[in-house]
C-alpha cells in the first residue's frame, strides 16, 4: 500500500509517498514559492535530490508537477498514480467540529470552506490541496 501525504501551506506544498508495506519513504519534496517568481521543487527519491525550476501559479498545478515527477521516467518511484491508495492532507484548522482525521466527503469540504475565515493564509492551500488530488 502506497499513501502520499500533503501538506500545502500559503506558498509551499511539502509532500511524502510512503510503501507501508516496507515502511518506507519513496519520495519526498517541498514546492516552494507557489505563486511567486522563481518557483522550483526539491524532489528526493532514490537516494538522489534534484532541483526543478519551474513556473508555479498556484497549488493545483504544484501538485499536477509532484504527481507528473513520483511517475516520471527520470524521477518517478512508481509506474502509475493508481499505485498511490489513499491521500492525507494536513488542514491547518478543523475548529470545533474537526479534532481527529476523517474521510473528505462534500459535507467535509462545505465544513472546510466555511472554516477559511480561522485561517485565511493557509485554509484556501489546503483546499486546493484536497481538490486537485
Amino acid at each position: 500500500m502506497k499513501v502520499l501525504v500533503i501538506n500545502a501551506g500559503s506558498s509551499s506544498l511539502k509532500y511524502q509517498l510512503f510503501d507501508m508495506d516496507n515502511e518506507y519513504v519513496l519520495a519526498k519534496g517541498n514546492c516552494q514559492k507557489i505563486g511567486i517568481k522563481d518557483s522550483f521543487i526539491e524532489h528526493k527519491y532514490a537516494n538522489q535530490t534534484v532541483i526543478i525550476e519551474d513556473k508555479l501559479e498556484g497549488h493545483i498545478q504544484a501538485i499536477e508537477k509532484v504527481l507528473y515527477l513520483l511517475t516520471s521516467d527520470k524521477y518517478g518511484v512508481i509506474n502509475s498514480l493508481d499505485e498511490i491508495s489513499a491521500v492525507g492532507h494536513r488542514v491547518v484548522h478543523g475548529g470545533e467540529i474537526y479534532k481527529n482525521s476523517v474521510i473528505i466527503t462534500p459535507a467535509v469540504m462545505k465544513n472546510l470552506y466555511e472554516l477559511e475565515p480561522l485561517a485565511p493564509l493557509h485554509m484556501p492551500a489546503n483546499i486546493s490541496g484536497i481538490q486537485a488530488c
